[in-house]
């Protein structure tokens, strides 16, 4: 059954997220053909102004949607970047000197009070501020200087997933007009992404096999490290299952210490240098008789326990996250259908944090 079928199911509990995953395919291709053009023309007036270094500002999803445009500034653009912690603003009051700093900001709602806040002490500080948002008339978008709309259309189930995916594709184009790309490695995107959302029922396969763990970790190195933060993410707040997150070295710097064969480790292999780099994590997991899942290649998920091979011959490393969070989506989904929840309205969350 695809995930178009799913979402078609309008009686069943988290209708609405498996709608919103199925419609990515479709954001991804909107962005490319509608919001390109914009994200290059913002894109080039802010590398006319030569900005020192790049702060990047975001909460939840969106932090991880800003870890991977610090890998793609650092790695494609050689350009220092860092994560911001918005409290020294917000909080502490402290006022850094952040002239010719591009301060990029992340959110799908552009509410929240802190990012706001911070956005505006950022820009009184000198900073060239851009916000990246899938609300162009959101209090964030109004104090920046700058507006890049993500065009993910409205977004209903609490878990967010198309404005994930619509957020790393208008991050990606984004940097490559700072640097004079063209992008062109993102246009097999739309068919591919569609290609791995009608593969739902080894999903299930997946979900039905660990629909009863405890615990997981999920690692992964390079680009696809914000991808096991994101699935981390989406598996606690759907399913409840306690979900841990580790660069595939850190992993390796004491936490490895908890992997059995019980509790699952579901790592995401890029094709690439980052699947390189956890080529010898994934030796050391093996060792210790892990129950072992893979997101990546085909070669990879053969030699595992379980796993999800991605249709990614001769993708781009750098634009495979938006391929790979795909199916870890759709386990969260799964999961927490299997488990009598509702992945729709996760308890205790609000669509809009407002965090201060």
């Amino acid at each position: 059954m695809s995930a178009t079928t799913t979402a078609q199911r309008s009686d069943q509990p988290g209708r609405i997220m498996s709608g919103e995953m199925a419609e990515q395919p479709a954001v991804l291709r909107r962005i490319l053909e509608q919001g390109a053009p914009r994200i290059r023309e913002v894109a080039e007036r802010i590398a006319a102004r030569n900005p020192r270094f790049v702060l990047l500002t975001a909460r939840g999803t969106s932090d991880n949607a800003a870890l991977y445009a610090k890998y793609l500034l650092e790695v494609l653009l050689g350009k220092p970047c860092g994560l911001t912690s918005m409290s020294t603003t917000t909080a502490y009051g402290a006022r850094p000197d952040l002239t010719d700093v591009l301060v990029i900001t992340v959110s799908q709602s552009g509410g929240s009070p802190d990012l706001v806040s911070s956005t505006e002490a950022a820009r009184a500080a000198g900073a060239i501020t851009l916000a990246v948002t899938n609300n162009a008339d959101s209090p964030l978008a109004a104090v920046s200087e700058f507006h890049v709309d993500v065009l993910a259309g409205p977004e209903k189930a609490l878990p967010a997933t198309k404005t994930y995916t619509a957020e790393l594709l208008a991050l990606y184009l984004f940097v490559e007009g700072l640097r004079g790309g063209d992008g062109a490695a993102a246009k097999v995107l739309p068919d591919l992404a569609q290609q791995i959302l009608d593969r739902q029922d080894e999903v299930r396969q997946l979900a039905a096999r660990y629909r009863f763990a405890e615990r997981m970790v999920l690692t992964s190195r390079g680009y696809g490290y914000p991808t096991a933060k994101e699935a981390a993410l989406k598996l606690m707040e759907t399913s409840y299952i306690p979900a841990l997150s580790y660069s595939g070295a850190d992993l390796l710097h004491g936490p490895l210490a908890m992997v059995d064969n019980i509790s699952p480790v579901i790592a995401i292999v890029t094709e690439g240098k980052g699947g390189q780099a956890l080529r010898p994590v994934l030796e050391r997991l093996r060792g210790r008789g892990a129950d072992l899942v893979v997101i990546g290649g085909a070669a990879e998920v053969e030699r595992a326990s379980a796993g999800f091979a991605l249709p990614t011959d001769g993708v781009a490393e750098e634009v495979q996250p938006i391929l790979e969070i795909l199916p870890l989506q759709m386990l969260a989904y799964e999961v927490t259908i299997a488990r009598g929840q509702d992945p729709d309205a996760p308890r205790a969350l609000a669509k809009v944090t407002e965090t201060r």
